[in-house]
């Protein structure tokens, strides 16, 4: 190696561009790049670019026409990487003297577009497939290749890799990466060396890490720098980019896999391949780390010789901690094989056996009358609340529904996703975030110390009082092995703690022995008295620390792991109810079924189950902070509120033509929250913002004999014919047909966007004065104004915060016409924005009518507007007005409840608060990112505007849909709105915490530096 880092090329920049335009005609800029051993220069001229490449003098010419050739047979089957350019000459080599005057082979290629992989902070799984693809199709078009010059003796071949890595181990002196290096070797001498001479061997590339992988959006665009190849092992190229894709990896085993699966389209992987890629991702690491000693200590001024090796120590140990088995088994599930080999041959097993089998709780359950329990994501039995879900609370609703059904034994389900379980997963390097939710094992709920009974002879292989990390409490685990040798094994968890006290490993147990009891909740870590049943075909090395639930992203590998305890059990198919839907599934029945234009959010649209508070769950348990939906205002399934709905419920739900108390009552502490005449005002209770702003329209008509409207730029006001008139974010957009001529639109007063901007004292009065103009224009009509509708503080506009005395000048031309101020406050009330209870009050007015909607039932549909007496005497004309629903008990209850909650729990005071920290950290992002043009809001409304030019205002909204769907990856939804959809708004239930924001903060300002869907940095 040394002898080759002593014989590089050496030349200058100067030299370089003088190569290029002698020999290529291309006089342009030289710009050196990086390479280990060789010299590559970028040089650019008006023609465009190429890449000169200056090999190390101890190249073979040989080797240079290997490459050339591969490039051109790449070419030929659509892999993306350079073309051979030739001298002026018409030659495709030529030669140079470098350093020391020594003769160095020179040849250019051109230049492909793209980011290097090594600068995409977030590689999705679309684009892991697609370089796996790109591999796979690599390895096909190499399958036949043939050069003598590639056959050779090379310190990057794995084949050879061991012998390298155990030379350079003494003088690693970190011990701890050390030992990481000690059980790569012993895991590939254990793994990769039985199966070494049956791995198909072909040409491959051999050195296919990140800064020789070019990426555009979501595809790779080039593969470059064949230097390294030689004729190896097949699978060895996949086996390298996964090395160092998974370097700092959050889930390393996922980016193996979406590689493989895209591999496979491609080139078909043979079972010993996959057995090995993983063994030789690290082995390639350990490699990396082992020739860097030897590079560095020859020539520490070459940054690019280290520029994995940091990485290299903190994710060599953290892959080296994943058991063998279940990468192997990862690997063949993205490969669509079963994940572990024998799995379906115990399966057969069992099926065929089963009527042989001993009952385990010592009676036939497939006779007994048995009840299975609903413990999902959203099931009754189960709550939102993790504090409702311990033992303690869960083992009463648990035999309460046992005895309602009448039952001695309930069944819990096999890959059923679960909110009960708190803890990450802890077998190698998974995500923190990601909690285990599938639980692979079969429950059978019994009285304590019911008898547990071997279904078919074993062997006491492990049994433990396990309180973590697994909590099964005392746990035993039996062998048992096929006619055909195939060895698996059954756990029994929950069990009492004398069930232990005669046991020893090796003890034979027989058929229908009884061996264990079911334990009591004081010595079963607090769980509701049960066995958990549990088929395991690989133990993984874990003994009785194997996990009973398992993360979601390996529902496939874990299944394939711990097969269905019911084919011990023998329940019949119809005792359980059907599965729910799939996520795909339920989208194409949406398509069917639902509008085709009713909208969805997300690239990869979330399946939510169930809410609590600020967070929701997906149908696979995983946990979203939403600070996107204002609707549940004081919290997702908030209890008070949920409570005053079922209370009222038992009671009477009925219609505003009968007398009620609680509508009285609604109606008072409504107005009791308003200023000025507002106070004294008439109340109309109605079910949805759209019928509340339809209502504020007739009364203005009515009240002022007038049917003409101002609105302002981009309003959204709901859904009906009407108001879908005075939306122009609707009737401006697609499928609109534009405004009708009684709705005129006044500019938006927006002081970032807009013509007068932010820091203008006088920007209000003069965002103002068009409603004046539009009033002149409304009047040479001869006709006259009934009123002004705007939100308080524009949602769908833009996160929109009015300039000072914006609303105070408008409302003056306003009345002054004679027309009526109508505020609507759906998405600002009761709080939200933190300084003021309404928002209009933020702007020291009092509008003639206010509009409530979605946030006044936390998502029941309630909707109200209070208008001035005055203007409610004038629409008493006679004509009657009714709502079916609104006022109705069961509503009046819910938003009496909503109310008290905002004040019992100090809600406009926690808005203020978590606001103001969340605009301070979002505002930071102002300097390091030129794609942040303004972060604006009050309280929890917030937004925060997107451009790619500060100087013009180019609306980002590319830009923001990627950073709105990568915030989604992260678990935190957001939401695009605006005129441009390039604002990014943040307006969550207001239970949203410090940490949810500080979390919102980190998460957003890296995405904000990831390059985006368009191949180009965010930054």
């Amino acid at each position: 190696m040394s002898a080759l880092l002593d014989h590089a090329p050496g030349l200058s920049v100067d030299e370089a561009e003088a190569i290029a335009s002698l020999r290529y005609g291309r006089k342009g800029r030289a710009h050196e790049l990086t390479s280990e051993r060789d010299q590559n220069f970028l040089i650019e001229d008006d023609d465009g670019a190429i890449v000169l490449k200056v090999a190390n003098a101890l190249e073979e010419r040989a080797l240079l026409d290997a490459q050339q050739q591969v490039l051109a047979l790449l070419a030929r089957h659509g892999v993306p990487a350079p073309r051979v350019v030739c001298t002026v000459d018409g030659e495709p080599l030529t030669e140079a003297n470098g350093a020391s005057d020594r003769r160095h082979f020179v040849w250019a290629v051109s230049r492909l577009p793209g980011l290097l992989l090594a600068d995409v902070a977030h590689r999705s799984p679309e684009l892991l497939e697609d370089l796996g693809a790109t591999i796979g199709r690599l390895s096909a078009a190499l399958a036949t290749f043939e050069s003598r010059a590639l056959d050779r003796e090379f310190h990057w071949d794995l084949a050879h890799a061991a012998e390298r890595i155990a030379a350079a181990r003494r003088s690693m002196r970190d011990e701890s990466f050390g030992s990481a290096i000690d059980l790569t070797l012993d895991r590939a001498t254990r793994h990769v060396t039985p199966r070494a001479t049956a791995l198909p061997r072909a040409v491959i590339h051999n050195d296919l890490n990140d800064y020789n992988i070019l990426i555009t959006g979501e595809r790779v665009s080039g593969v470059l720098d064949f230097g390294d190849m030689l004729y190896g092992w097949r699978v060895a190229d996949l086996a390298i980019a996964a090395s160092y894709a998974m370097l700092d990896a959050e889930d390393p085993l996922a980016v193996m896999a979406s590689l493989i699966r895209g591999a496979q389209r491609e080139l078909p992987l043979v079972d010993g391949e996959l057995e090995v890629i993983f063994e030789l991702a690290c082995l390639r690491l350990a490699l990396s780390a082992a020739i860097a000693i030897d590079q560095q200590l020859a020539r520490p001024e070459n940054d690019y010789l280290g520029v994995s090796q940091a990485a290299i120590r903190r994710t060599l140990p953290r892959l080296t901690s994943v058991p063998h088995a279940l990468a192997v088994a990862v690997a063949r599930d993205a490969a669509g094989r079963e994940p572990i080999a024998g799995s379906e041959r115990v399966r057969d097993w069992l099926f065929a056996h089963q009527d042989s089998f001993a009952p385990v709780l010592g009676v036939d359950l497939r006779s007994e009358r048995t009840v299975v329990l609903d413990l999902s994501i959203a099931s009754s039995l189960v709550s939102g609340d993790p504090a409702e879900n311990v033992e303690s609370e869960l083992t009463p609703r648990i035999a309460a529904a046992m005895r309602e059904a009448g039952v001695r034994v309930a069944i819990g389900r096999y890959d059923e996703p679960r909110l009960l379980y708190t803890a990450a997963f802890f077998g190698g390097p998974r995500a923190a975030s990601e909690r285990r939710t599938i639980h692979i094992g079969l429950d059978l709920f019994a009285d304590a110390g019911t008898p547990v009974y071997a279904p078919f002879d074993g062997v006491v292989h492990a049994f433990a009082n396990n309180a973590v990390p697994q909590d099964y409490g005392p746990v035993i685990i039996l062998r048992h092995e096929t006619e055909r040798g195939d060895g698996f094994y059954t756990l029994y968890g929950h069990l009492s703690r004398a069930s232990l006290e005669a046991l020893g490993v090796g003890r034979r147990i027989a058929r229908g022995e009884r061996f264990a009891t079911l334990g009591a909740p004081d010595e079963n870590v607090g769980w509701t008295p049960h066995l958990h049943l549990q088929v395991i075909t690989d133990l993984l090395g874990w003994g009785t620390d194997f996990p009973g639930v398992a993360p979601a992203s390996q529902r496939a590998v874990w299944r394939s792991l711990s097969p269905d305890p019911n084919l011990i059990v023998g329940l019949p198919p119809e005792r359980f109810p059907p599965a729910a839907p799939d996520r795909l599934t339920t989208l194409s029945a949406r398509r069917r079924t639902l509008g085709g234009n009713l909208s969805i959010a997300y690239r990869a649209p979330v399946k939510v189950e169930r809410g609590w508070m600020q967070y929701l769950y997906d149908d696979m348990g995983r946990q979203y902070v939403d600070a996107y939906n204002n609707v549940p205002h004081v919290g997702h399934c908030h209890p008070r509120v949920v409570r005053a709905g079922q209370t009222q419920m038992r009671v009477l739900n009925t219609n505003t033509r009968y007398p009620s108390d609680l509508a009285n009552e609604y109606g008072e502490r409504l107005k009791a929250t308003l200023p000025g005449e507002l106070r004294d005002g008439v109340v109309y209770l109605v079910n949805s913002a759209s019928e509340a702003n339809e209502l504020a329209l007739r009364l203005a008509r009515t009240h002022t004999g007038e049917r003409d409207m101002i609105v302002l730029e981009a309003a959204y006001h709901g859904n009906t014919t009407s108001l879908i008139d005075i939306s122009p974010y609707k009737h401006n957009g697609p499928g609109g047909t534009g405004a009708p001529d009684w709705v005129h639109v006044a500019p938006l007063a927006d002081d970032y966007r807009g013509r007068y901007k932010r820091g203008d004292p006088d920007a209000g009065a003069k965002y103002a004065a068009p409603i004046g103009e539009l009033i002149t224009r409304i009047g040479a009509l001869g006709r006259g104004l009934a009123g002004f509708i705007a939100e308080s503080c524009p949602s769908v506009g833009g996160q929109i915060i009015f300039p000072p005395g914006y609303l105070q000048a408008a409302y003056a031309i306003v009345r002054a016409a004679g027309g009526v101020c109508i505020a609507d406050e759906v998405q600002t009330g009761l709080g939200r924005i933190g300084t003021h209870f309404w928002a209009f009050e933020a702007q020291a007015v009092v509008p003639d009518i206010v509009v409530m909607g979605k946030p006044l039932g936390n998502g029941h549909p309630i909707g109200a507007v209070v208008a001035r007496r005055e203007i409610a005497e004038s629409f008493d004309n006679g004509m009657e007005y009714f709502s079916t629903f609104g006022g109705n008990q069961v509503s009046c209850a819910i938003g009496i409840s909503v109310l008290d909650v905002v004040r019992d729990e100090g809600l406009q005071q926690h808005a203020l608060a978590i606001g103001k920290s969340l605009l301070s950290g979002l505002r930071a992002f102002v300097e390091p990112h030129a794609l942040v043009g303004d972060v604006r809001g009050s309280g929890l409304f917030l937004g925060v505007e997107l451009v790619r030019d500060r100087g013009s205002l180019e609306p980002a909204d590319r830009e923001a849909s990627y950073v709105v769907n990568r915030m989604r990856d992260e678990g935190i939804l957001l939401g695009t709105d605006g005129p441009y959809h390039n604002v990014v708004k943040i307006r969550p239930p207001m239970p949203f915490d410090l940490a949810n924001s500080d979390r919102l903060v980190e998460a957003f300002d890296r995405i904000l530096g990831e390059p985006g869907s368009m191949g180009q940095g965010l930054h």
